[in-house]
């Protein structure tokens, strides 16, 4: 066949940098995060953008760009664990690395285009967009396939007081994206631990790891709710104290401790 080259008309900026901190469909996303299309200048793409405000959603297409491997079948997030031929799911490790993704837009400004209900990562090339037309893209009695009776209420992610002052503590550090994260890996079979990293903390209590940070939660199953009631360190206090720090985070850790103290 014969090679086919694009060349990238922007990239797309948020707080989601680690492919575990992107939602698995945007439009589940009900945090108001804004991410945003900065587009290349110097090539008229300021009038290509015009007549776009108006539209509620987009289209985005754009390259997987921390893929660089593919498989025929992959274990999808949700369902049975049985692996699926990956055309038939929305994994991102395909032959060639394309993503399409319907995102809410919320407004454009010179060259940026600003959006929401976003799965991108940060510095994702995106290579085209275009306006979703209800009429012609949505289809809610098609079939779906493999994914007939697979649970599709999502789980409600919510946060005790306690847990929310946390949550923005470590976001006003810059660095630490808990709340899309915990909102992403819980909305659907929270406990699964073959594909999660969560573990049983006691009887009606878990705990999910993100780097070197744990969230506990509680899961109501009649409400389809799930409270995060805290934010702990994975640092036991001894390591804490010796000089060696991997992660380069150990003094955030100590601010965290002398803000809310150890769970």
């Amino acid at each position: 066949m014969n090679q086919v080259v694009m060349t990238p008309i922007g990239t797309y900026h948020s707080n989601a940098k680690r492919p575990y901190e992107a939602r698995r469909q945007g439009s589940l996303d009900d945090s108001e995060e804004v991410g945003v299309i900065e587009l290349a200048p110097g090539q008229g793409f300021e009038q290509a953008l015009e007549d776009l405000v108006g539209f509620d959603r987009i289209w985005l297409l754009y390259t997987f760009h921390e893929n660089h491997h593919w498989k025929p079948k992959t274990l999808p997030p949700r369902g049975s664990r049985h692996k699926r031929g990956v055309f038939a799911t929305r994994s991102p490790y395909r032959p060639n690395p394309l993503g399409m993704s319907s995102v809410k837009l919320v407004g454009v400004d010179g060259l940026r285009v600003f959006v929401q209900e976003s799965d991108l990562l940060d510095g994702t090339p995106v290579l085209d967009i275009k306006p979703y037309l209800p009429y012609a893209d949505a289809f809610p009695t098609a079939r779906i396939g493999w994914l007939e009776g697979v649970e599709q209420t999502a789980f409600t992610v919510t946060f005790s007081e306690r847990g929310a002052k946390q949550i923005d503590w470590l976001s006003n550090q810059g660095s630490v994206p808990l709340r899309a994260f915990l909102q992403s890996q819980l909305e659907f079979e929270p406990t699964d631990e073959e594909r999660k990293r969560v573990s049983t903390v006691s009887d009606g209590l878990y705990e999910i790891a993100y780097r070197t940070w744990r969230a506990r939660f509680q899961i109501n199953e009649a409400t389809r709710q799930i409270l995060v009631t805290d934010i702990d360190s994975a640092y036991a206090l001894i390591e804490l104290a010796s000089v060696e720090d991997p992660y380069g985070d150990k003094a955030l850790h100590r601010s965290f401790f002398a803000a809310f103290g150890r769970v």
